[in-house]
């Protein structure tokens, strides 16, 4: 049955234009693989795995299986004082792909809790430190760090912070690194790494012992897909050594192969202190974040705090929940024996050719990528974003879900993917750029 009218006009869509979907709504009915089907019966090529969640491609058996066993077996169980054998085994999997120091795992419900959680994580850490005066965040312009208060707060993207105010006072925001000069660049440019020192300018304005962490996307995704130049994350490390601060990476779109390797953190040779991450752990199947930290600043936390008590006053209702991690635990179980992350990787090459390859189109103004992570960037239309929207809904009707943001098509095939899914993808935006 195809919604329409009456049967659209309860549910208040996110980041959605909602008149102008409800004029003309697309919608989802049902995915497999690589695919989704719209309400009409159109296949459509997914072209950026769901909203970058989707890795091991759609719908997979063994993780409805696993979810299915579980509701049956335990439906709910508080974390608050609780457990389940499904947990810990799953923080076991998580720990098992971080870098090697980042083994204490926390869990929520999406990427959004996970950067609140990190947060949080940070300003208890110098607390039990003796440094509780450690009160600022340091994140970057065009940062995208979820919808919740403290991830609002860090964005550096205007319209996810215009209608909201600032929402917490003491964050302090690098300048982005989409700098002219690497345009057209494929992988990591090579100009921009000074930009780190905005750090260091940052340490010398607020004081040596103010600021409690920096949040950093290894690649920002969201925004437009934006590319650390060379030597970058590098200097933010070697800063925040300097001075005490937490260095988190939000891996929520990164993490899990999207950069060839189980988190960029790996891929880029810089190891952070927390990492956030979400979307693909459960490969989509059911909400679910998470935070690993390292070892160190779980033992401060919990060796500083006072015996039968809560170490940290911070949790959700469904931390941990027992579907989602069942979930996460078929999905771990899919990564590695189809050995989807080194898929990934040898199917990168071929992708970022691709893309690059659009950069003829007379609309084309920019491309960007990494390993299965890719930005298009249009020509302006007639107002910022527009033509980015019209383009989207243009390759929906051709056949190609993909993200765009701003005038950005955003392109991240799961790994599931072979060269004639790519090779179709790059069909359709071509034919749809052609258009302009």
């Amino acid at each position: 049955m195809e919604l329409t009218g009456e049967a659209l006009e309860r549910h208040w869509l996110p980041f959605t234009p909602n008149r102008e979907f409800k004029r003309e709504p697309r919608l989802f009915v049902r995915a497999s693989g690589m695919h989704y089907w719209s309400q009409t019966g159109q296949k459509i090529l997914d072209g950026s795995s769901g909203l970058f969640t989707s890795a091991a491609g759609h719908c997979r058996p063994e993780i409805a299986a696993a979810v299915a066993e579980q509701l049956q077996t335990l439906d709910f169980t508080p974390s608050f004082m609780r457990g389940h054998p499904g947990a810990f085994a799953l923080a076991d999997g998580v720990a098992a792909l971080t870098p090697k120091d980042l083994n204490r795992v926390f869990f929520c419900n999406s990427g959004s809790e996970a950067v609140d959680t990190a947060m949080k994580i940070a300003l208890a850490y110098h607390l039990a430190r003796r440094e509780a005066q450690r009160t600022y965040f340091v994140s970057r312009e065009r940062a995208y760090h979820g919808v919740n208060i403290g991830g609002t707060a860090l964005s550096g993207m205007v319209k996810n912070r215009e209608a909201f105010g600032a929402l917490l006072p003491g964050v302090l925001h690098l300048r982005h690194t989409l700098l002219p000069e690497n345009r057209l660049t494929r992988g990591m440019g090579a100009s921009g790494a000074e930009l780190a020192e905005d750090l260091q300018r940052f340490v010398q304005l607020v004081g040596e012992k103010r600021i409690a962490a920096v949040f950093v996307e290894p690649i920002a995704g969201s925004t437009g897909v934006i590319v650390p130049p060379r030597g970058y994350l590098e200097r933010i490390r070697a800063i925040c050594d300097r001075y005490g601060i937490l260095l988190v990476f939000d891996e929520v779109i990164c993490g899990f192969g999207r950069t060839g390797e189980p988190f960029a953190a790996a891929s880029f040779g810089v190891t952070p202190d927390l990492i956030t991450m979400a979307k693909a752990l459960t490969n989509g199947a059911q909400p679910m974040g998470a935070v690993a930290v390292r070892d160190s600043v779980y033992r401060t936390i919990i060796d500083e705090a006072p015996g039968g008590a809560p170490e940290f006053f911070h949790g959700y209702t469904y931390s941990a929940h027992p579907a989602a991690c069942a979930a996460g635990l078929a999905t771990l179980k899919i990564y590695e024996t189809e050995r989807l992350f080194a898929k990934g990787r040898e199917l990168s090459g071929y992708f970022q050719d691709a893309m690059f390859a659009l950069q003829d189109m007379p609309v084309v103004s920019d491309v960007r990528g990494y390993g299965m992570l890719a930005g298009v960037e249009v020509k302006p239309g007639k107002a910022p974003g527009a033509r980015g929207s019209e383009l989207q809904a243009r390759l929906f009707d051709r056949g190609l879900h993909v993200k765009t943001t701003g005038d950005v098509a955003i392109v991240a095939p799961a790994f599931i993917a072979t060269h004639a899914h790519i090779d179709e993808m790059t069909a359709m935006l071509r034919d749809a750029l052609a258009e302009y």
